[in-house]
């Protein structure tokens, strides 16, 4: 079988979101689930600068170790007046205790615990339809009412 190279990543922007604090419903057969409403927030970068549409949610299950899956939606208006829809789904996991320090809204230095994403773009825009044809993943950290990304095109 043939092994073939790793994919290289190039930055596409930085992202910060802005959040309420959570919405707990409780315990589900699926998990405990929080629903966090996104606020605002920005994209920067050379190829994508954008406004983040006050009203997206984040729809996160906790795992019984404490493991947060996320499953976000939000719109976003570019700089030129595009839409785009983004969704992504993420994992945040670390110690224990770590992850107790994030929730109870603490900062804690990202390399503690783990946070990626993928975010998928949609757009009828034809200016930002590449956004359409690509795979994107992320970093993130988690920070007092807010939680700032940088996100990279799979190359």
């Amino acid at each position: 079988m043939r092994h073939l190279p790793a994919p290289s990543l190039s930055f596409l922007c930085d992202m910060e979101l802005t959040v309420e604090g959570a919405h707990l419903p409780g315990k589900t057969p699926i998990g405990n689930r929080r629903i966090i409403r996104v606020t605002g927030g920005s994209l920067k970068g050379d190829r994508l600068t954008a406004e983040v549409i006050p009203g997206g949610d984040d729809w996160i299950t906790v795992r019984e170790d404490g493991t947060i899956i996320q499953d976000v939606r939000i719109l976003l208006k570019t700089d030129d007046g595009e839409l785009i829809m983004m969704s992504y789904r993420g994992i945040r996991t670390g110690e224990p205790e770590v992850l107790q320090r994030l929730d109870n809204n603490e900062e804690v230095d990202p390399d503690e615990y783990y946070f990626r994403t993928v975010p998928i773009f949609e757009t009828a825009s034809a200016k930002y339809d590449w956004l359409n044809r690509r795979m994107f993943v992320s970093i993130g950290i988690r920070l007092p009412g807010k939680v700032n990304y940088s996100i990279y095109i799979v190359d």
